[in-house]
């Protein structure tokens, strides 16, 4: 009973704190005025509860179901134990003959009055078929407007013009702090729609290898499996971030969640909305590197943070303003910058067209560097989907370019050409050949293009000497059919 009544009393202590903008009315705030928290001034005010929050932003997340074709049967390049070393097994593909349906279930947000609708891209990863369950229960079919991995980030849009949807308002994930309430809501494990409540645990999460662009809110508010895509939201009701993993050991929370802050979000959105294909994200032209403890003290630096110029490309905006080897970036803009993923994130949401201004150290001198923002050069991809009998059946590949390699986060010097899809249930797929891999050669035949590797897999060769680049790690294999 002690402890029950210690949990009780950390409730209404917790119930205090809750307040903190609810009496406001929720008013509705604009980008020049955010809502400033204050503490309760009435015994009113601390019995309030979340339910205004949730009424005003639950209408617009909704439940997404994906719905993927895949072909089984074996494949004889799986004979090969060299292969199955490197690539692995119980890939798609290797069951019993015939198609069998993949069933994933995860939730949305509704962005738009017109239907757009925002989720994870491993939500409807190959999906052949997109359903939207609103939260009054009617489903809708759904179409994907753009698919953006390196975000982790899909735009759909419900089939059905006719309607005008309930829509979240968008925050400002740069204003939000530790200790902020916020709200989780989704569809953990299909149960239906559910809210949960915690605080932002921590901001500029880094280094959890969910996707290119690592810089993640971290709450406490329940996330589960069938969350992913959906929102989490602020005490005004206000999308400040896309709930996208958790860390468990069971597979349940364990109050270690991760969100893609909003700001993101408004790029993909933004692209999206222009009718392109691909996000168009500012070019920098550098590779970068953690700063080590080590590091700052040969560069004199008072604490190991930022992100080390470690190699500049010819021609690129980072050559053109001046940037060199050695030199530390600590702030883009005025925001700071921890490590390089910081520095990605901070650079690949701001819009293409003007600068950015970048604070860096140099050689223990201060200096303000203005980078131009704009897109890296493209060249013709000359995209080829392989259809001959061979380890690339099922492959789309294309020509390397600064534009591809910047998006398939390959270096910059990188020869080859790159796998950028593969098809469900296809001999490249079963074999696990992935997105961002680069064919070098082929049965000792140096790959410069495309075309070059759709002439070679119509050889009809009965063994296969592969060269793949993977990670920055080269990779020789050699299969027989």
């Amino acid at each position: 009973m002690s402890r029950l009544r210690l949990y009780i009393s950390g409730m209404k202590r917790l119930r205090f704190v809750l307040a903190l903008i609810l009496a406001a009315g929720f008013p509705a705030a604009t980008s020049a005025q955010q809502p400033q928290p204050r503490p309760p001034v009435s015994r009113a005010e601390i019995t309030l509860s979340f339910a205004p929050v949730v009424k005003r932003a639950a209408p617009a997340v909704v439940n997404v179901y994906a719905l993927k074709r895949v072909q089984g049967g074996n494949n004889p390049f799986f004979d090969d134990p060299v292969f199955r070393r490197f690539f692995g097994q119980g890939m798609p593909g290797m069951g019993p003959p015939g198609e069998r349906l993949q069933r994933s279930l995860g939730s949305g947000v509704i962005v738009d009055p017109a239907g757009i609708v925002v989720t994870n891209h491993h939500v409807v990863e190959g999906a052949d078929q997109i359903r939207i369950a609103l939260a009054d229960k009617r489903e809708f079919d759904a179409e994907v407007l753009l698919r953006d991995q390196r975000s982790d980030l899909a735009i759909l849009r419900i089939k059905d013009g006719r309607e005008r949807f309930p829509a979240i308002e968008f925050g400002d994930s740069d204003v939000i702090a530790v200790g902020d309430i916020v709200l989780a809501i989704g569809d953990p494990f299909g149960v239906g729609q559910t809210v949960t409540q915690g605080i932002v645990s921590a901001l500029a999460r880094t280094q959890l290898g969910i996707s290119d662009y690592q810089f993640f809110i971290q709450t406490d508010a329940a996330i589960n499996q069938g969350n992913s895509g959906g929102a989490l939201v602020d005490m005004t009701g206000r999308l400040i971030g896309i709930n996208t993993a958790l860390y468990s050991r069971s597979g349940g929370s364990i109050g270690i969640g991760f969100a893609i802050p909003v700001n993101m979000v408004r790029v993909v959105l933004e692209s999206a909305r222009g009718g392109g294909t691909a996000v168009k994200r500012p070019w920098f032209g550098a590779k970068l590197q953690a700063v080590t403890p080590e590091i700052a003290e040969s560069l004199g630096s008072k604490r190991p943070a930022g992100a080390l110029i470690a190699n500049v490309t010819a021609k690129s905006p980072a050559e053109r303003a001046g940037l060199k080897v050695g030199d530390v970036i600590v702030a883009v803009d005025g925001q700071p910058v921890e490590d390089p993923n910081a520095f990605d994130y901070r650079f690949a949401t701001k819009p293409v067209g003007g600068k950015a201004n970048l604070s860096i150290e140099r050689q223990g001198r201060a200096l303000a560097v203005s980078v131009a923002l704009e897109g890296a050069p493209e060249r013709p991809r000359d995209e080829i989907v392989i259809r001959a009998r061979s380890p690339f059946m099922g492959a789309k590949v294309a020509n390397l370019s600064p534009a591809l390699n910047d998006e398939l986060r390959l270096d910059a010097a990188a020869e080859g050409v790159a796998i950028i899809e593969i098809e469900n249930g296809s001999t490249a797929q079963s074999l696990g050949f992935q997105r961002g891999d680069v064919v070098i050669s082929v049965n000792g035949v140096k790959i410069a293009n495309s075309r070059d590797l759709e002439r070679i897999a119509n050889s009809a060769s009965r063994q296969w000497n592969l060269m793949i680049l993977r990670g920055g790690q080269q990779i020789n294999i050699t299969l027989r059919g």
